[in-house]
């Protein structure tokens, strides 16, 4: 197993001892009521972790993908919805700034992402381009030292919530694919707006969103790097999306394992405890063992994407194979709870809900076998 530096020990277990104090006794309601618990991120932001990637000079701690993919571990064992929340805003939104921002456009922005008064979102994904992405139809012209953007985004984590959006645009549709630009939008500009509030089968309390941008208009100096140059900081995003996001498949499956252990532990049927008949021996092993093979991967993809620019194959197989690992230990610890499994009484049925989104959400099961499947065949 991967050996962890002092500094990252130190912020899993700070943020492991608040999720289990102050988000545990939350969860049930922000999955009940779809509520987003917006002071808990400002705790998440006095304690470092939303500007864990972000240079200490803007506000952040100046951490790495893997420290915030522990995070984002340690949040789902508690609330899977938190930490897709979480890492929309400090792995993706934070990240794309971090990475390609001028120094000016960073300073101007990082502070407020880093302490949590303002959340930050990443919009890609259009009612017409989903896993095609580059099918994108909204459009930013040029106007002089502005542009003007129209369109319609839509499955935007915390959409609704987002102060700071880092939103992918078409500047010029004649180079198709690869006219994509990157811009930073404040959502209290004239003309954008939130549309429809997604409501989801899981992940509830992470807000999902549908976004309206009616002329927004924005300078220049919104602009992330160089007109028509967006794509390879899109895919970027992609590969350290799909790597850290696995994490959350892992701290889902944890909890799986978990509430699975203590209940095979207590519950008797037939004069003994139920971990003692085979059956459920045997759900219980093939839990602790798809999750350690998980583990294994996710932890390689991270760091891979630490040190390498290109890492879409293995991020694309630590996504894949950590999130059905994390859908069949929800349905697994439903099974072996029984009847109670399948009430709210017990968080099973909630971690079996929020983990299916994980083989959908930042591309299918599908689309990473054939990502996968690509780039060994070199095509």
């Amino acid at each position: 197993m991967l050996e962890l530096s002092a500094e990252q020990e130190l912020i899993r277990a700070t943020v492991r001892r608040l999720a289990q104090e102050e988000l545990a006794p939350l969860a049930g309601r922000i999955d009940a009521e779809d509520w987003f618990p917006r002071d808990f991120f400002r705790k998440l932001g006095e304690i470092g972790a939303l500007g864990v990637l972000a240079p200490e000079e803007y506000g952040g701690s100046g951490g790495d993908y893997l420290s915030a993919a522990l995070i984002m571990e340690e949040l789902a064992r508690v609330s899977g919805s938190v930490a897709l929340s979480y890492g929309a805003h400090a792995v993706l939104a934070v990240g794309a700034i971090v990475r390609d921002c001028s120094p000016e456009q960073k300073a101007r922005v990082l502070p407020a992402l880093c302490t949590g008064e303002a959340l930050g979102a990443w919009a890609l994904t259009e009612p017409g381009a989903g896993s095609d992405a580059l099918g994108m139809r909204t459009r930013a012209k040029r106007d002089g030292d502005d542009y003007v953007i129209d369109g319609s985004k839509t499955f935007i984590t915390n959409g609704s919530e987002a102060k700071t959006l880092v939103i992918y645009v078409k500047t010029d549709p004649d180079l198709e694919a690869q006219g994509v630009s990157v811009f930073l939008v404040d959502a209290s500009l004239p003309g954008f707006s939130v549309g429809r509030t997604v409501e989801k089968m899981g992940m509830r309390g992470s807000p999902t969103a549908e976004l309206r941008l009616d002329g927004v208009r924005v300078s220049v100096e919104d602009r992330i790097g160089e007109e028509n140059k967006g794509v390879s900081m899109m895919m970027r995003g992609l590969d350290v999306e799909r790597a850290t996001l696995s994490f959350i498949s892992l701290g889902l499956a944890e909890a799986a394992l978990e509430h699975s252990l203590a209940y095979a532990k207590e519950r008797k049927q037939f004069g003994k405890p139920i971990g003692e008949f085979q059956m459920v021996q045997k759900m219980l092993a093939d839990m602790y063992t798809e999750l350690t093979a998980a583990r294994l991967l996710s932890y390689e993809a991270a760091q891979r994407c630490i040190h390498e620019q290109n890492c879409s194959k293995l991020a694309s197989a630590a996504k894949l194979f950590s999130s059905e690992v994390a859908t069949r230990a929800g349905m697994a610890a439903v099974q072996i709870l029984g009847g109670y499994g399948y009430t709210r009484d017990y968080p099973v049925e909630r971690i079996a809900r929020d983990a299916k989104l994980m083989e959908i959400g930042a591309g299918t099961s599908e689309i990473q076998r054939v990502i996968i499947a690509r780039e060994l065949l070199g095509q």
